[in-house]
C-alpha cells in the first residue's frame, strides 16, 4: 500500500481508538473503585448501539439523531446504576471470582433481552446528519464522521480528567481507587459512590456503542467481541488509569491499522499477511506489555486485595460419608449405559459431562489450591484436541497412541506459556493467560493448510473397537476417574501442600525453602496435561474439532463450572461441570431464550450459594456435625 493509503488507515485507527477508549475508560473506572471485573461491560456497549438504533428509528434520523445518541448513553448509565443497586451490591462481599460469575450471568440475560427486543438480524443505522460525506486526504476519500470520532476521544479524556481532578466527587473516586476502606472510614457513603461510578462507567460504554451506529450494525455478538478488547485496553494501559486507557487504545488501534496498511509481504518466495494479525495483535501487545511491565504502561503495582470475603478453609480429605457417596456415584456411572440403552443421546451427554468434569477439575487445580486465576485454560483443552486430531490425520498414528500423546502437546504449550504467567499474579496473571489463549486460537483459526482454519478438522474418529458409544463411554469414564483421582492425590502430596503454602503466604514459603514460582510452573503444566486429555477425549467423541474449542468462550465455561460448584472444595469443579453442562443442554432444548434462563439460574445460585453448590452442601454437613457434637 502506498503512503496515502497508509495515512488513511492510520486515521481509521484514530477513529477506532476513540470508541475503544470510551469502553476501556468505563471498565477501568469500575474496576478501580469497586474491584469488580465486569464481564458484562461489553453488553452495555451493545445496549448503547441497540438503544440508539431504536431511538433514531422511532424519532427519525434528522434533528433527533444526535440527541438520540446522548439519550442512549444516559439510558445505559441508568440501567447500569440499577444493576449495581439491585444485583452487585449483594455480591460485594463474595469472593472476587464470584462477582465475575455474577456479571457473566448478567451478560447472558442482557444478550437474550436484546434478542427478544430487537431480533437476531443485524441492524444498520443511518448516516450521521451533517457528517454523512467524505473529505479528500492525499487524494483518498475519508469519512467526515470518522474525523468527528477522532476528536471525541481526546475531548472525553479531557472531560474525565477535569471531573476526576477538579471536583470533590473525583477526589473521592481517586481516593477509593487507592484505598476504598479508608474512604469509608472517613464517613463517605461507599454504596452511592460505587453506584455513581458504575453508572458513569456503563454510560461511557453505552456512548461508545451509540457512536458506532453509523459505522457498524448492531448485532448480538458485540458483547463478547467488545469485552475482550476492553480488557486488553485496561490491562495494557494500567488498571484504574484513564490516560493509560487512552494510550493503550491508541497504541492497539494504530498497530492494527498499520497491519492492514502493510497487507501481504513477499520475502524470498514466502508470503506473509500482516492483515491476519488484526485478529490477535491486541493480545500480542498485552502479552509483551505484561511481561515487560506487569502493571501496565501508566498503571501502578496493585495493592493487596481488598476483597472482604472470608479466608479459605484448608482442604480436607474425604470422610467416610463422602467416600461412600463417591462409591455410589461411581457405581451409578458404571450402570448408566445399561440404564439408558434405549437413548444413545443420553450416553453422548454423559460423555460430555465427563470431559467437562475433567476440564473443570484441571482448572480448579491451579485456581483453588494454587491461587492462579486463569482466563485462558481453553488453550490447553484445544491443544490436546488439535494434537490428537493432527496426530491421527497428519502423522497417521493410531488413535490410542494419539490419545496418550495429546496431553504432552498441551503440556508443551503450558511449559512455554506458564513460564511467563507465573511471574504475575491476580488479574494481570489472568489477563496474560487470556492473551496466550487468544494467540493459540488465532493460529488454529487462520492456519488453513494445517489446522483446517475456521472449518476445523473432521474425520477424527476413535479406533474400531471404540466405535460403539457405550464402549467409548467406559473408556472416557476410566480416564476421567483416573485423572480426577491423580489430581486429588497430587493435592494431598507434599507438592500439593507446597503449592497451597505458596498461595497463602509466598514470603513464608520462600523463607522455608520452597521455590514458589517453580511449584506454580509445575502446577500449570500438570493442569494442562489433564485439560489436554479432556480435549482429546472430546475430539474423538465428536469426530471433529473446531477453533471454538480454543476460543475464550470455552475458558469462560470452565470458570463458570469451577465457581458454580465451589472454589474451596475438591468436589466443586465436578459438581459445577455437571450442573452447568446439564443446565445448558436442558435449558437450550426447551426455550429460544435459554441464555437468559441459564443466566438467571446462575444469578440465583450466586446469591443463594455464594460459596458454590458443593461449598454450601459442605457447610450444611459441617453444621450438622457441630450440632451433634
Amino acid at each position: 500500500m502506498d503512503f496515502s493509503g497508509l495515512v488513511v488507515q492510520l486515521l481509521n485507527g484514530l477513529a477506532g481508538a476513540s470508541s475503544l477508549f470510551l469502553v476501556g475508560a468505563g471498565l477501568s473506572l469500575i474496576f478501580g473503585v469497586t474491584r469488580i471485573v465486569n464481564f458484562a461491560h461489553g453488553s452495555f456497549y451493545m445496549l448503547g448501539i441497540y438503544i440508539a438504533y431504536a431511538l433514531v428509528d422511532r424519532l427519525g434520523a434528522g434533528m433527533w439523531f444526535w440527541p438520540s445518541l446522548l439519550i442512549a448513553a444516559v439510558a445505559v448509565g441508568v440501567i447500569g446504576g440499577l444493576v449495581e443497586m439491585l444485583l452487585l451490591r449483594r455480591v460485594y462481599r463474595a469472593p472476587e471470582l464470584f462477582q465475575l460469575l455474577a456479571t457473566f450471568a448478567l451478560m447472558l440475560v442482557i444478550k437474550d433481552a436484546a434478542l427478544w427486543l430487537w431480533g437476531p438480524e443485524d441492524l444498520l443505522g443511518p448516516r450521521a446528519p451533517g457528517l454523512a460525506g467524505a473529505v479528500s486526504i492525499l487524494g483518498r476519500r475519508f469519512p467526515t464522521y470518522d474525523l468527528f470520532l477522532i476528536v471525541v476521544g481526546p475531548v472525553v479524556l479531557g472531560l474525565l480528567w477535569l471531573l476526576l481532578t477538579r471536583t470533590r466527587w473525583g477526589t473521592l473516586v481517586r481516593a477509593a481507587t487507592q484505598d476504598r476502606e479508608m474512604v469509608g472510614a472517613l464517613g463517605v457513603n461507599q454504596a452511592w459512590l460505587f453506584t455513581a461510578v458504575f453508572a458513569l462507567g456503563t454510560m461511557l460504554a453505552g456512548l461508545g456503542g451509540a457512536l458506532q451506529l453509523p459505522r457498524e450494525p448492531a448485532n448480538l455478538g458485540l458483547d463478547l467481541l467488545t469485552i475482550g478488547d476492553a480488557f486488553v485496553v485496561v490491562v495494557v494501559g494500567g488498571m484504574g488509569s484513564i490516560p493509560g486507557a487512552y494510550v493503550a487504545a491508541l497504541l492497539i488501534a494504530e498497530i492494527k491499522a498499520i497491519c492492514i496498511g502493510i497487507g501481504t509481504v513477499d520475502v524470498g518466495g514466502f508470503s506473509f499477511s500482516f492483515s491476519k494479525l488484526t485478529l490477535v495483535v491486541e493480545f500480542l501487545v498485552m502479552a509483551i506489555v505484561l511481561v515487560v511491565r506487569p502493571w501496565g504502561l501508566l498503571g501502578k503495582p496493585q495493592a493487596v486485595s481488598r476483597n472482604s470475603a472470608p479466608a479459605e478453609a484448608p482442604l480436607r480429605k474425604a470422610d467416610k460419608a463422602l467416600t461412600i457417596a463417591g462409591a455410589v456415584l461411581l457405581m451409578a456411572l458404571l450402570a448408566w449405559p445399561v440404564a439408558t440403552a434405549g437413548s444413545p443421546y443420553l450416553t453422548v451427554l454423559a460423555i460430555d459431562l465427563l470431559t467437562a468434569a475433567l476440564f473443570a477439575a484441571s482448572l480448579h487445580f491451579i485456581m483453588g489450591p494454587a491461587g492462579m486465576h486463569s482466563f485462558g485454560h481453553a488453550a490447553y483443552f484445544g491443544l490436546g484436541a488439535y494434537g490428537a486430531a493432527l496426530l491421527v490425520r497428519s502423522v497417521g498414528l493410531p488413535m490410542e497412541l494419539a490419545l496418550v500423546l495429546s496431553p504432552v502437546v498441551a503440556a508443551a504449550g503450558a511449559l512455554v506459556f506458564g513460564w511467563f504467567c507465573v511471574r504475575l499474579s491476580g488479574v494481570y496473571l489472568a489477563m496474560l493467560t487470556l492473551a496466550f489463549s487468544q494467540i493459540v486460537w488465532s493460529v488454529v483459526f487462520q492456519w488453513d493448510d494445517f489446522t483446517g482454519g475456521s472449518n476445523g478438522l473432521t474425520g477424527v474418529w476413535p479406533a474400531e473397537w471404540l466405535a460403539d458409544k457405550q464402549t467409548y463411554y467406559y473408556l472416557t469414564l476410566a480416564l476421567v476417574v483416573a485423572g480426577v483421582l491423580l489430581i486429588r492425590r497430587a493435592l494431598f502430596a507434599p507438592f500439593g501442600y507446597a503449592m497451597r503454602a505458596g498461595r497463602d503466604s509466598p514470603l513464608r514459603a520462600d523463607a522455608i525453602g520452597i521455590d514458589v514460582k517453580r511449584i506454580q510452573w509445575a502446577a500449570f503444566v500438570i493442569a494442562a496435561v489433564f485439560a489436554g486429555l479432556a480435549g482429546a477425549l472430546y475430539a474423538f467423541s465428536k469426530g471433529s474439532i473446531s477453533p471454538d474449542a480454543v476460543y475464550v468462550g470455552r475458558s469462560v465455561d470452565g470458570l463458570v463450572m469451577v465457581l458454580l460448584g465451589g472454589l474451596q472444595t475438591l468436589a466443586g469443579p465436578i459438581v459445577g461441570a455437571v450442573t452447568f453442562t446439564w443446565l445448558q443442554d436442558a435449558v437450550a432444548r426447551n426455550t429460544d431464550y435459554w441464555k437468559a434462563l441459564l443466566g438467571g439460574i446462575i444469578l440465583l445460585i450466586v446469591l443463594v450459594f455464594p460459596q458454590g453448590i458443593a461449598g454450601f452442601v459442605g457447610q450444611l454437613f459441617d453444621r450438622r456435625k457441630g450440632a451433634k457434637a
